[in-house]
């Protein structure tokens, strides 16, 4: 009898999913597999952060060291995106897809071995980052890319919500696992690194799943027409329809400007736990979980709100109010407090992010999408022109003084490209 209610329930609820429109692309099966299939790279990518950033802090105590390990996965990843975004428009975005988290697999274990035993130095971070900056660079355009052609237009907003939102359910389990098993198995080894490698191995298994994942999809993501111009002449093409379209323009500059102020903050977060919070790596993973439930709730909401209204305007608020609640977080030194100012910051810096990144694709022609996703990558390159004074004063004042810093550039940022950009407010 009992068994017999259990499958009712279960009905009830396939029907409750079926039937709500937070959950309309997932109706699609090639959507069900790349959201899976990104939930285990999300969960492999936050649990990194964690470990890395635990580690290469306490191996030198340095947050400019935390700086330049993310930029030498920025750098590459801005210099080789240009060739990832043509290749993404002239063969199957679902192959780049699948070799690309094979390569990041292979690298992440083989990061993790050298760690596990001890070797690991500074360095090798460095190196990591720029072979998975490069890797990034192919993969990134054909993963964004390639998610407007399973989906119809109407639930293109919801079903880049729901990758957020998978992404931000990751960035809440991944941390808080990364960060017990590094408290747990380093008690005595004050090096950690036996731990952290347990944490790659971990990581590297998931990136395996997900690229096993991805070659069930069906739709291979190849071009709609055979290329008939020359590799050069689509990559001006790309360029030129930048140059031209004055709306795609002032959406991508708006989706990095701010940004490289508002998300310094993540890349210094292992800074702020150890000199501000006075935290080990429990307490890092409690904060960062934190700004996972916050983003999780921004991008669930989105994913609600569906095709709405006045979606330049929202842009534009989300960016103020990301602002603001980086500058209250600067304000305590009490752990609960900042966990919850964080999920603040997380949740106005979801909406942001994926409004932003939905109406880019939206305004965007396939033809050419590829190509656009890899110059928002490019652009990303002016990211270091952020993170770099912002590392530095953290460096040589205080990781406090950056953050308000950062608050204030980014809230100034996103004014002055209203002003540059007045049709941006007016995206409906």
């Amino acid at each position: 009898m009992s068994s017999f209610f259990f499958s009712i329930k279960l009905q009830e609820l396939y029907i409750i999913v079926r039937d709500n429109q937070l959950f309309e692309s997932l109706k699609i099966r090639d959507f069900q597999l790349l959201w899976i299939s990104s939930a285990f790279a999300a969960f492999g990518l936050q649990m990194r952060g964690i470990a890395q950033g635990w580690l290469i802090y306490e191996l030198t105590q340095s947050p400019m060291a935390l700086t330049w390990v993310m930029l030498s996965f920025i750098i590459p990843s801005a210099i080789f995106s240009l060739v990832g975004g043509v290749i993404a428009d002239r063969i199957s975005k679902k192959n780049i897809m699948i070799f690309a988290r094979l390569f990041n697999a292979m690298a992440t274990c083989l990061l993790a071995y050298i760690t596990f035993i001890g070797e690991v130095t500074f360095w090798h971070f460095i190196y990591f980052g720029i072979f998975n900056g490069a890797i990034g660079s192919l993969s990134i355009p054909a993963s964004f890319s390639i998610v407007p052609e399973v989906v119809r237009k109407e639930n293109l907003v919801n079903a880049t919500a729901l990758q957020t939102s998978t992404f931000n359910l990751a960035s809440i389990i991944g941390p808080i696992l990364a960060g017990a098993i590094i408290a747990v198995l380093s008690d005595g080894d004050t090096s950690s690194t036996y731990s952290v490698g347990l944490v790659f191995f971990i990581i590297s298994g998931m990136l395996f799943l997900a690229a096993l994942l991805t070659m069930f999809v069906d739709h291979q993501g190849k071009p709609e027409n055979s290329p008939t111009t020359s590799f050069r002449e689509d990559l001006r093409e790309g360029i030129h329809f930048i140059r031209t379209e004055k709306l795609v323009l002032g959406l991508m500059v708006m989706g990095l400007v701010p940004s490289a102020f508002g998300k310094s903050l993540s890349f210094l977060l292992p800074a702020f736990n150890q000199d501000v919070i006075g935290g080990g790596p429990d307490e890092l993973g409690m904060l960062t979980a934190g700004m996972g439930i916050g983003a999780l709730f921004g991008s669930i909401l989105l994913a609600r709100l569906g095709n709405f209204k006045a979606k330049g305007l929202m842009l534009f608020r989300f960016a103020y109010g990301w602002a603001a609640a980086i500058a209250l977080f600067t304000l305590t030194e009490n752990l609960i407090i900042a966990i919850v100012l964080g999920a603040v910051i997380a949740f106005f810096s979801s909406l942001f992010g994926s409004l932003q990144m939905s109406i880019t694709q939206m305004v965007t022609p396939q033809y050419i999408r590829g190509r656009v996703m890899s110059l928002i990558i490019v652009m990303s390159g002016i990211m270091p022109l952020a993170v770099i004074p912002v590392g530095a004063i953290a460096e040589y004042f205080s990781i406090v003084t950056a953050f308000i810093f950062a608050a204030m550039m980014l809230a100034l940022s996103a004014g002055v490209l209203r002003l540059i950009f007045p049709d941006l407010k007016d995206i409906d």
